[in-house]
């Protein structure tokens, strides 16, 4: 049994929480909060942009504590779950290696590279596994996208173009919202992550972008440039309206096949004979298939790769060159 310590409560460490409830092998042994509503399992005010929220939890059995060096002095606790916010993540991960723990981290790893680059060598030097949550590899229709570009089912991939788009009222487009990255590193970070996982690092990127009042980019298109491979391209930001809380999607463009996903309809195969398939992927729970891999990971039943510090990373450099490369209106090498 692999006891967790969830460190923050807010919208993702509550969404940990309910999707752990569904492991194998694994419990919430305690969580992190000096909010007193929450200690008492009150997180009805959790709101997020995924249409779920906090709710009233029994947390009868679960330690409760205030401080996050509590939780690292429990030798009960294995692997330490941080949903803090972005800037709050590298103290919390290497004080947790130093302790001994493992650690899972939410996206994106740092803000700035010279943090995340501490983190992972923290890791090496501790020994303690360091995974970080890029929950997208985890949804159905990206893992099945991902299954079709490495068994070569539907023959080369020749072009891929990713859609990420919320709301202009949403959280992240304020005036405070670099504070945690920003559209860019908060956001665009997913579809950066899942570009580098099935393609690998590109040689440059360049991007165009779209900057709300506040000066900050609300908007950011990007062509990902490898040298010989397919031709990628993703658009991200906070500048729908009110009715488009969130919608990402896809379009891959194989030799023999295109497959098309959004979020508001479904995934569906359009071959050369002129038939429309949709793909049976299911629905499932990617966060807790998330955390159900890093719960493997540290009992040694899986090598941790797909939760890899360093390729986490790799996501934030890109995320970085694409920020620059709006700023100075030119390719960034990567």
């Amino acid at each position: 049994m692999v006891n967790i310590g969830i460190v923050g409560m807010g919208f993702m460490g509550t969404t940990h929480y309910q999707a752990a409830k569904g492991l194998k092998d694994a419990r919430v042994h305690a969580i992190v909060t000096r909010d007193p509503k929450k200690k008492k399992g009150d997180w009805s005010d959790v709101k997020g942009n995924l249409g779920t929220g906090g709710g009233q939890e029994d947390l009868t059995g679960v330690s409760v504590y205030d401080s996050l060096d509590e939780l690292l002095a429990d030798d009960q606790v294995q692997l330490v779950d941080v949903c803090l916010p972005s800037p709050m993540h590298k103290d919390a991960v290497i004080r947790a290696l130093k302790a001994g723990k493992d650690v899972l981290v939410e996206k994106p790893i740092a803000l700035e590279l010279e943090d995340a680059d501490a983190m992972v060598a923290a890791a090496q030097e501790s020994g303690g596994k360091l995974m970080v949550g890029h929950v997208l590899r985890f949804f159905p229709e990206f893992a099945y996208l991902k299954e079709r570009v490495e068994s070569g089912e539907f023959g080369a991939l020749n072009a891929l173009h990713l859609k990420r788009v919320i709301a202009q009222s949403n959280w992240r487009t304020n005036e405070r919202a670099n504070d945690n990255g920003g559209i860019v590193i908060d956001l665009f970070v997913h579809d950066a992550d899942y570009v580098q996982y099935i393609a690998g690092v590109p040689q440059r990127v360049f991007a165009s972008g779209v900057q709300n009042n506040f000066g900050h980019i609300a908007y950011v298109t990007t062509h990902f440039i490898f040298e010989g491979g397919p031709t990628i391209s993703g658009h991200c930001g906070g500048i729908a309206v009110e009715s488009i809380p969130f919608e990402h999607g896809f379009d891959a463009y194989f030799e023999r096949a295109t497959v098309s996903f959004n979020s508001s309809g479904s995934l569906r195969i359009y071959t050369p004979e002129g038939e429309v398939e949709e793909a049976a992927v299911g629905k499932v729970d990617s966060f807790r298939d998330q955390l159900q891999y890093a719960v493997e990971t540290v009992a040694g039943r899986a090598d941790g790769s797909k939760l890899s510090a360093e390729s986490a990373r790799n996501s934030l450099r890109l995320c970085h060159a694409a920020a620059e490369s709006v700023r100075r209106g030119a390719p960034v090498d990567v």
